[in-house]
């Protein structure tokens, strides 16, 4: 896939947290609209953008699943429209997204 012609990723939350960075690296938010993690490249949010998440909304746990929610939603639209036939499932993408959360319950306890 050429990167010069991706869709322009969707507004919605600003995916510009964690705030923390290493020295000069680059913090560990997504690049969109691939949702990759700027310093380490995994898919976003990667296990070290989880733990300052984590850290970051320690007192504000509600807002961190609102915010992962919004990114959640974004992500689905932008990966989808990059690739509809490879894009992970909604089921994947709640489970990258939003049940390593504050609130933990993951999508098959959700169904029963």
């Amino acid at each position: 896939m050429n990167p010069h012609h991706l869709p322009p990723p969707r507004l919605g939350p600003h995916p510009q947290h964690p705030h923390h960075r290493t020295g000069n690296q680059p913090p560990h938010t997504p690049r969109r609209p691939l949702w990759t993690c700027r310093a380490c490249a995994q898919p976003w949010p990667c296990p070290e953008a989880r733990l300052h998440l984590k850290a970051e909304y320690h007192t504000r746990q509600p807002h961190l699943s609102i915010y992962l929610a919004g990114l959640y939603h974004d992500a689905m639209h932008d990966l989808y429209h990059l690739n509809p036939h490879d894009a992970p499932t909604p089921h994947q993408l709640f489970n990258r997204f939003v049940t390593w959360g504050p609130f933990r319950r993951s999508s098959s306890e959700a169904r029963e």
